[in-house]
């Protein structure tokens, strides 16, 4: 079965220039869901890093001591985070998934999301929501984030404003904080960000 064009989109982006180059790269936790995790007292159990990317958030979260499920729609993506974890010595298992489409059927304490829903169309964030809360334990916790309403220009992701999560998410889950900052990366300056801590209901 061939993979629908947008996995093809991003293999070709993970297929022809180092990860440590792409924009969104991070080496280590992201700082705002470092921060989150301490205050919570979260320090154990199964996490689940979406869209991993480069896998860093994935190898981070294994180094910290949780279970660690990573999954990206590109297999070039998966390819290099696999690479990269045996490298660090770290245990994390890597899957192609589609979270529009998600095979997983287990539940998880953590679900962090540091740039797949921000990709999301509009029409498609239902879907979305009621997919990862599907995935989150009862009382487990949703990490998200995503580009801020305040970025300057449209190109690139979704922007979003407090509203919209509360719009999307506040049917399955209690919004417990939203967090105006940034993403941690390569550009310069980063890029205005929400960090949102979601309990699943």
């Amino acid at each position: 079965m061939t993979d629908p064009p947008r996995f093809s989109s991003w293999d070709q982006r993970y297929q022809n220039r180092p990860v440590e180059t792409m924009p969104w790269f991070y080496p280590d936790l992201d700082p705002d869901l470092a921060q989150a995790l301490d205050r919570l007292g979260i320090s154990s159990g199964k996490a689940l890093d979406l869209d991993t990317g480069p896998g860093t958030q994935a190898i981070a979260l294994a180094k910290r001591g949780f279970d660690v499920t990573a999954t990206d729609l590109s297999s070039a993506a998966i390819a290099s985070a696999e690479r990269r974890a045996a490298a660090e010595g770290v245990q994390v298992r890597f899957l192609q998934n589609d979270i529009l489409a998600s095979q997983i059927e287990e539940t998880f304490d953590v679900v962090f999301d540091r740039g797949c829903f921000h990709m999301i169309d509009p029409e498609h964030r239902a879907a979305y929501a009621q997919r990862v809360h599907g995935l989150v334990e009862l009382l487990g916790h949703l990490f998200l984030k995503t580009l801020s309403v305040k970025q300057p220009g449209t190109q690139g992701p979704h922007r979003l404003a407090p509203k919209d999560i509360a719009s999307v998410f506040g049917s399955r889950f209690d919004l417990m904080s939203i967090t105006e900052t940034a993403y941690q990366g390569m550009l310069d300056p980063p890029p205005l960000a929400l960090f949102c801590v979601l309990r699943r209901r």
